[in-house]
């Protein structure tokens, strides 16, 4: 059983002896270190490093928790995995400590608020796209042949002068969605009586 340390600093110019002085004072020899970078990559070298290292009873310490990633979501992962090793976690700062039972219940209070951050991002999500819809707007990719666009087209193809490639071209769009405008224009038409359903391109 052996405690390891890891420290990081999110820039360069940053300086992690406040941290290391910290694992000194603990009694931590062996520490991994990450200078420069983000606790939002998925990846950060040093930790990658100490959890290689890390054995069936050693206990991962921080100086924070914070250092093992900006959002709770990627903590609770890392902290999930070592758990899965029967590996302890420890945070010097916040006294976090999972293998007391505090530190457990800790480790329940982070995975409630991790889910009501989830809960609160889809139910904003619902609220924008609820009062979109109340403005008229509607989610997904714009539509390629906007009004303007779908009345030349229908006004060139009806004149027999131009073919479909040369409509596509003429109004900048992929000659499949001209197919598409006009095809659906003309079942309209046929459904509303316009025209009759053997005319339909």
């Amino acid at each position: 059983m052996a405690d390891v340390g890891y420290v990081r600093v999110s820039t360069a110019d940053q300086s992690t002896a406040l941290q290391i002085k910290a694992m000194q004072d603990a009694g931590i020899k062996k520490v991994f270190s990450d200078q420069g970078v983000s606790g939002t990559l998925a990846s950060r070298p040093a930790l990658d490093e100490a959890l290689a290292y890390v054995r069936e009873g050693d206990v991962l310490v921080v100086w924070k928790l914070d250092r093992l990633g900006r959002s709770t979501k990627n903590v609770l992962e890392v902290l999930d995995g070592l758990k899965s090793r029967d590996i302890g976690f420890r945070s010097l700062t916040e006294g976090l400590d999972t293998t007391g039972p505090m530190g457990e219940a800790m480790l329940t209070v982070l995975a409630a608020f991790n889910q009501l951050e989830r809960d609160v991002i889809v139910e904003r999500t619902k609220a924008g796209l609820a009062a979109a819809r109340a403005q008229g707007r509607v989610g997904g990719r714009p539509r390629v042949m906007d009004q303007k666009k779908q009345a030349t087209a229908r006004t060139l193809y009806d004149s027999g002068n131009h073919t479909v490639a040369e409509i596509a071209t003429m109004l900048g769009v992929g000659t499949a969605t001209v197919y598409r405008y006009l095809s659906s224009s003309r079942v309209s038409h046929a459904l509303n009586g316009q025209v009759g359903l053997g005319e339909v391109l």
